[in-house]
Order: structure tokens, then C-alpha cells, then sequence
């Protein structure tokens, strides 16, 4: 705890404090940080969790339906969030919690201070088809930690030429068996990879030789797929 604490901005060493995990209410100034006048307290400024915590309590009801963040906010962040409500209100600050894994780059994790980041924006930029974009993090359950690779995503450009190839020649009456797959996936916890392969399934059953597909199973699929995925054929 101490190591992640230290790690994650708990600041374990502080002056002043009587336990070393105890979270900051109120940092001290320091040379080169931002503060401001804190009456009795001093100069300084709030400690980070007790920040989003109060300004949470001001602005939305309580407890707000879902906290989320990557899941390096779980501890200590969202956990002394979630104390400092409840010592504050009796009241829990978030009925759920929903946590993502990290993406990581070259076997670190991608983030702005290490400039190591993968940008959807330069990627659009080259020329890369968004739902190929999409389709190579939707690849990953959304709690799991995971990787961008060169490979990932040539993966899934061959996925999406798969999904389109099979398209074209969507076989009728296979739309609706689809859609409720994809459903019950995306309804397991957000289980996106298993809708994707739910998909999968679908264009191999796909007849390529197949003069043309039903324009009423296509119509189906490329709506099913754009609503719940936010995939365009």
C-alpha cells in the first residue's frame, strides 16, 4: 500500500502527518507550488482527494450514479474519495464504480507525462479508418490491462475488411440472432470483445460467392453495429 500510495500522489513522507497513509486535507505551501491564504491552516491548497470530493458533494446529487477512471484511481484515490463522503455526509459518494485498465506502449504504460502516447487524432491524420481505431481498443475488455501494438492493429484493419467483405453478402434472417448476441455481450460488463467476436462469427457465415446479400439483414447489422459499437461499415 505504501508503494502504490507514494506512487499515486498519497505523498506518504508529508510533514505533519500521524500516519503515513493518511490522505492530505490540506497540503502546506511549498516552494514552486501553487497555494493561496488557508486562514488557521496556513498557506497552502487542498489535498487532492478531499478536492474532488467536496467539489462532487457541491455539484451533484448524493450518491451520483457512476464514479469511473483508470483503475490506478481505485487506490487511493476513489477509496479516500469515497471515506471522505461518507465522513462528511454519511452518504456514499458513488453508487458504482467502474474502472479502466491501463493501455501501455512499448511495455509502459502510455501517459502525458511520459509523452509516450498513441494519439487518435495523429492516427485520423495518416489517413487510419476510425472504426479500425475503434475496433483495436474495443479488442480489450475495458478493465484489462492491454497494449497498443503495430500488430493489434493490422489486426483489427483485417477484422473490419472481414466485417465489410461479409456485409456485402449478409446472408437473411442471420441479423436478428446477431443483434441479441451482441446485446447479451454488451450487457455482461461491457464485455465488447466478446460482441466483436459475435460479429466475427456472423461474416463467416457469410456466403463470399453470393451475388447479393438481404438489404433488409445489411440495413439491420449497419445499424446494430453503429449503435452499439460505434463501428460504420
Amino acid at each position: 500500500m505504501l508503494e502504490l500510495f507514494a506512487e499515486r500522489g498519497g505523498d506518504p513522507g508529508r510533514a505533519g502527518k500521524r500516519q503515513a497513509l493518511d490522505p492530505l486535507l490540506w497540503r502546506v505551501a511549498r516552494d514552486g507550488e501553487p497555494s493561496w491564504p488557508g486562514g488557521e491552516l496556513g498557506q497552502g491548497r487542498p489535498g487532492w482527494h478531499i478536492e474532488c470530493t467536496v467539489i462532487a458533494q457541491r455539484y451533484l446529487p448524493a450518491p451520483f450514479t457512476v464514479q469511473g477512471g483508470g483503475s490506478d484511481l481505485i487506490f487511493p484515490h476513489h477509496e479516500m474519495g469515497a471515506g471522505h463522503a461518507y465522513s462528511l455526509a454519511e452518504v456514499p459518494l458513488a453508487r458504482h464504480y467502474a474502472h479502466a485498465g491501463m493501455v501501455g506502449l512499448d511495455g509502459e504504460k502510455m501517459s502525458k507525462s511520459k509523452g509516450n502516447l498513441v494519439l487518435v487524432s495523429k492516427l485520423r491524420a495518416e489517413g487510419e479508418d476510425p472504426a479500425a481505431i475503434r475496433l483495436a481498443i474495443l479488442a480489450h475488455h475495458y478493465r484489462s490491462d492491454w497494449s497498443w501494438t503495430a500488430e493489434g492493429f493490422e489486426a483489427a484493419k483485417d477484422r473490419l475488411a472481414a466485417w465489410r467483405s461479409a456485409f456485402a453478402t449478409a446472408p437473411a434472417g442471420s441479423a436478428p440472432g446477431l443483434i441479441a448476441e451482441m446485446r447479451s455481450a454488451l450487457a455482461t460488463d461491457l464485455n465488447a470483445p466478446a460482441a466483436l467476436e459475435a460479429v466475427d462469427r456472423w461474416a463467416a457465415s457469410a456466403d463470399p460467392a453470393a451475388a447479393a446479400g438481404s438489404e433488409h439483414d445489411q440495413a439491420l447489422v449497419s445499424d446494430a453495429l453503429d449503435a452499439l459499437l460505434g463501428v460504420v461499415l
